[in-house]
């Protein structure tokens, strides 16, 4: 773990993710930090000994002392920034980052980055239902999922360096895919969950829900509590494997629905062993 003992990350974009990234690094002797257009993030992070050192602008001498940079930003923010500083980066650096959507970035940001830097993707898959530094909290990558995104143009070394920082962080599993690979898997686990909550939250207007319903109900629909700006955008940059997704959804859901329809109580218990079977396969990672 060479890369460890190098001094300084930067991270870009100071919310619950990039602030839980702070946390867990400068815990472990790290100097973190962070740029955010947000001066009472900076502030907070200052406040509470998040990081070292916060900037509301780039900061060119800041930025250029950075070892590696973590972005935490949505997919256009993104592009536009390194875009727009990457010459200002160190000659290098490791940059990576924690965007929901890969293959609609990753192969831009390859292509438009200096040849001296690389860009190595990951997808750490851990949040809260809430949002912003305050809301930071390291411990959510405990039994959390990492996402390794690596192409053709990484080397070995980029990619071993990308699993280290999931390793140090405290992820439980890390694991690798193709950006496509990835926007499939993570239109299925994460975007059409979400898809599903939302419906569940708009199909009813009745505001009394909450006198009635049990576990079950809050727990499908814990993650309704959306951020309605970065969702849409995810949504829209990963369109096509996420209808895809949603597709077989309905037609899986439909054959549910006619099984009822036709009171066809075996067909029913034969859906319900194997989703039963299914869930098992979480169990056993647990």
């Amino acid at each position: 773990m060479e890369w460890i003992h190098k001094r300084t990350i930067m991270i870009v974009g100071l919310g619950l993710i990039g602030g839980s990234y702070a946390r867990a690094l400068r815990r472990l002797g790290y100097r973190v930090e962070a740029i955010d257009t947000n001066a009472d993030a900076i502030r907070y992070a200052l406040d509470h000994g998040i990081i070292d050192a916060g900037y509301t602008d780039v900061e060119a001498d800041a930025l250029g002392s950075a070892d590696a940079v973590i972005f935490a930003l949505y997919p256009g923010t993104l592009l536009r920034w390194i875009g727009e500083n990457q010459h200002l980066l160190k000659e290098g650096a490791m940059l990576t980052d924690v965007t929901g959507v890969k293959s609609c970035i990753v192969y831009d940001v390859q292509k438009m980055l200096r040849p001296d830097l690389e860009f190595i993707a990951a997808h750490p898959m851990a949040g809260r239902e809430v949002s912003g530094v305050e809301n930071s909290d390291d411990r959510i990558f405990r039994d959390a999922n990492y996402i390794v995104v690596p192409t053709e143009k990484n080397t070995e070394q980029g990619i071993l360096w990308c699993r280290e920082l999931g390793q140090i962080l405290g992820f439980a599993h890390i694991s690798e895919l193709t950006p496509e690979e990835h926007d499939d898997m993570i239109g299925f686990v994460s975007q059409l969950t979400h898809c599903i909550a939302i419906a569940l939250m708009t199909c009813s207007e009745n505001r009394h829900l909450a006198d009635y319903t049990g576990d079950s109900f809050r727990d499908l629909t814990r993650i309704a509590r959306i951020n309605d700006r970065m969702w849409s955008e995810l949504f829209l940059r990963n369109k096509e494997p996420l209808l895809r997704q949603m597709d077989t959804f309905l037609r899986e859901f439909k054959q549910l629905r006619d099984l009822l329809s036709e009171e066809d109580a075996q067909g029913l218990r034969e859906k319900m062993r194997l989703s039963t079977e299914r869930r098992g396969y979480f169990d056993k990672q647990a």
